[in-house]
């Protein structure tokens, strides 16, 4: 029970990563705050969470919205006291559009949901964490995050903003009590693929280049067991860091 105690949000967790995350942080003995877009998939989370025993409460959070992002941290500390960790893991791909094709529209969405929900979600739990001096902060960016050419340039650049986001937030408040750390998976089996609307061509083609070298797609537990070990007391010294989940794709 390696989170016994602790109150968890997990943004995007009605389903893949999130869903997963929140899961085993039950299982773990944390009191999850499972937050989605669609209260539907969130309410399925709880109540599985609950059937095995755990402890949860479904909320919806369009994290694009600052009223939402606010609401979901209000309602964790009025139910369960306070926060002790916070997942950024609700997220979007842009439709492999490139540089040329990319609108203000699609640009605007993506970092709405990728880059900026994340940093709100973060000054909303800082004050809490800073008033007890401990605290928590998981971030799921992406390889893309690392590298150029995984997903079209909205996606990319707002995961190489997430791991920067990630590193500044990790030193600044190192002192505080305050861990913020990141989770680079390459390719994982889960819906993300459903916010792909009429994909670009020949970004898709340029992005997709290197994916015979792809040793394998990973599931969404294995990237949770790493949001878990980031949660825990065991990566007390891990902090400003990203881990890449891939199975070695990013390794060639």
């Amino acid at each position: 029970m390696r989170l016994q105690g602790k109150v968890a949000v997990v943004t995007g967790a009605g389903s893949g990563m999130g869903k997963a995350v929140s899961i085993v942080y039950a299982k773990e003995g944390a009191k999850v705050v499972v937050a989605d877009i669609d209260l539907d998939t969130a309410n399925a989370t709880a109540a599985e969470i609950a059937a095995n025993g755990g402890v949860a409460m479904a909320i919806v959070a369009n994290v694009a919205k600052e009223e939402d992002v606010q609401n979901m941290i209000d309602m964790a500390v009025k139910t369960y006291g306070t926060v002790d960790i916070l997942v950024n893991n609700a997220g979007i791909m842009d439709n492999f559009a490139p540089a040329a094709e990319v609108t203000d529209a699609l640009w605007e969405k993506v970092f709405a949901i990728n880059t900026t929900g994340v940093m709100r979600g973060i000054r909303k739990v800082l004050p809490i964490f800073l008033a007890k001096g401990s605290g928590i902060i998981v971030n799921i960016a992406s390889l893309g995050g690392l590298y150029g050419s995984r997903a079209g340039v909205a996606y990319t650049a707002s995961k190489h903003a997430v791991i920067g986001l990630t590193k500044n937030v990790g030193f600044q408040y190192a002192k505080s009590g305050i861990r913020c750390n990141a989770i680079a998976p390459g390719a994982v089996q889960t819906n993300i693929g459903s916010t792909i609307v009429a994909p670009d061509r020949f970004g898709m083609e340029r992005s997709m280049a290197g994916i015979n070298l792809n040793p394998r797609t990973g599931g969404a537990e294995e990237i949770a067991n790493i949001a878990l070990f980031l949660a825990s007391d065991e990566s007390s010294f891990v902090n400003g860091a990203v881990i890449t989940a891939d199975a070695g794709w990013s390794a060639y």
